[in-house]
């Protein structure tokens, strides 16, 4: 191999060295911006391949995509004066890559702590001015909407990016408070449970009242209807004996003599003391008690 031949392929590979490290392709999924000793001089690239001139320019890519900004729980105050604890998120995508630059000087981490700043700032001023239950679950869509709206307009200006949506995790109360907060719930929920105890047993003794009362209504009903039985029996016992007497006296009186005996010497050793020309042992002196 001559010398002609070995400067040949020297300069081919200077030349596949110089073109690879001056071209570059810029994807879809890609924001990019091209500087020239530090100094932004190019920020309007489309997917593609461009060139650039070594050791002159310098390329910087962005992730164009929807990135996260998970932020860890801040205390914050709300309209009751009540400290909590809130954890949130957020999507962004780069929307002005030169500004998002200049403002991060390219570092993404300066990008998430700066909108993680201004994610809880504008939380804790809608969060001050609202209680508990609006924040939780009254107006947190209503919130969460003009959170996103505010910290776009904001986004957009300062970092040059695109704020997707805002969306709190969780909301919690810090942990020095929280076992004081559960023993006025549980005592709260005790004194309900008091109250729906001594209401129960007002209602059980209501009813139990009204029951004795129709117990003893009904007792003294059925008495009533018992001796009005009673009493037309009697009366037609009466009556029947009456007609029987009438009809016939002598055997009227037998019979009632059989069934006086019959009831007081129902045992042997029943006993009876009476003066034997009594009235009672008629009958059995003589069969026609006579």
């Amino acid at each position: 191999m001559n010398n002609r031949t070995l400067v040949i392929i020297a300069a081919l590979l200077l030349a596949v060295l110089a073109i690879s490290s001056s071209a570059f392709v810029v994807k879809e999924t890609e924001k990019a911006v091209l500087l020239r000793f530090g100094e932004l001089i190019r920020t309007d690239y489309e997917p593609g391949l461009y060139f650039k001139i070594p050791l002159v320019h310098e390329l910087r890519k962005f992730d164009a995509r929807i990135q996260t900004v998970d932020s860890s729980p801040v205390r914050m105050l709300n309209s009751e004066n009540k400290f909590m604890m809130v954890d949130s998120y957020a999507k962004y995508r780069i929307f002005d890559v030169g500004r998002f630059y200049v403002a991060t000087r390219g570092d993404e981490r300066n990008a998430v702590r700066l909108l993680a700043e201004q994610i809880n700032n504008r939380l804790r001023n809608q969060f001050g001015v609202r209680d508990l239950h609006e924040v939780v679950s009254g107006q947190r869509d209503e919130l969460m909407a003009e959170i996103t709206k505010n910290l776009n307009k904001s986004a957009q200006t300062d970092l040059g990016v695109e704020i997707v949506d805002v969306r709190v995790k969780r909301i919690d109360l810090p942990p020095e408070v929280s076992e004081s907060v559960f023993q006025r719930m549980r005592a709260g929920r005790e004194l309900e449970a008091r109250d729906h105890r001594a209401k129960g047993q007002e209602a059980s003794e209501r009813v139990r009242a009204n029951a004795d009362r129709q117990k003893i209504v009904i007792e003294a009903e059925a008495y009533r209807q018992s001796e009005e039985l009673r009493g037309a029996g009697d009366a037609e016992a009466a009556a029947i004996y009456a007609s029987a007497f009438n009809k016939d006296p002598e055997f009227y009186r037998f019979t009632r003599s059989l069934k006086a005996y019959q009831e007081t010497f129902q045992s042997k050793s029943d006993m009876l003391l009476v003066d034997p020309e009594s009235e009672f042992f008629r009958y059995l002196k003589d069969p026609e008690g006579k």
